[in-house]
């Protein structure tokens, strides 16, 4: 059932917001959800223990607060090419999908972490990782928002501003988050963390999900 209700949820975000791109409302979509239920517990699995990211995803849906989430993390057609050419697509095999000519000789090229996705998945071994990421504020022209980081359990998480402040709709900015282990060993489990942005007067708030894959080495 969780097509139909997200269809809806977009088509209702979309008739609020028709300017919002794919992506912005996918965002607005996966930053506001409760990850708590209607008694205020965790949402539990089908084992009835509380449910892990792979299983809850960045929450249950909130439509109320997706309509106004403050910050949407958005991505443009044109954001997937450095990815694409990452993954050793050809020019031609690109051009096949954009419609446009590319040259990923002259691109530089990402790994899928650095997309602008509202979520973090990686894969951290000895060294530390900085990937970036970009907000924009759809909510008031005024306001700033504070971060929280729940970070996973043998993970430390860092970033390189913990305040955003904002001074007109439309404004993005960007901020860079550092990975790094705190202990080695574990090789291969996964822990989960969180990242938000709760803003100044408490009304929004942002979160997106931080999966990190332990290995040795690297």
């Amino acid at each position: 059932m969780s097509c139909p209700h997200l269809s809806g949820i977009a088509a209702l975000l979309k008739s609020a917001h028709p300017n919002w791109s794919p992506a912005a409302i996918k965002s607005a979509i996966m930053t506001t959800t409760d990850r708590a239920n209607h008694l205020g517990k965790p949402i539990i699995d089908e084992t009835l223990f509380p449910a892990d990211i792979f299983a809850i995803g960045s929450g249950h849906v909130n439509p109320s607060r997706a309509i106004n989430p403050g910050l949407v993390y958005d991505l443009k057609p044109n954001d997937y090419i450095p990815y694409l050419c990452g993954l050793n697509y050809t020019d031609l095999d690109i051009y096949f999908i954009t419609k446009h000519t590319v040259k990923c000789s002259k691109v530089s090229k990402i790994p899928e972490a650095q997309l602008n996705y509202p979520s973090f998945s990686i894969t951290l071994g000895s060294g530390h990782q900085t990937y970036r990421r970009t907000v924009t504020n759809v909510g008031e022209a005024n306001s700033s928002y504070d971060s929280v980081i729940v970070a996973p359990p043998g993970v430390n998480v860092t970033l390189n501003a913990t305040r955003l402040e904002f001074s007109e709709v439309n404004q993005k900015i960007t901020y860079q988050v550092t990975f790094s282990r705190v202990a080695t060993g574990g090789d291969a489990s996964f822990v989960h963390g969180i990242l938000s942005w709760t803003s100044s007067n408490s009304i929004q708030f942002v979160r997106i999900p931080i999966s990190v894959k332990l290995v040795r080495g690297k």
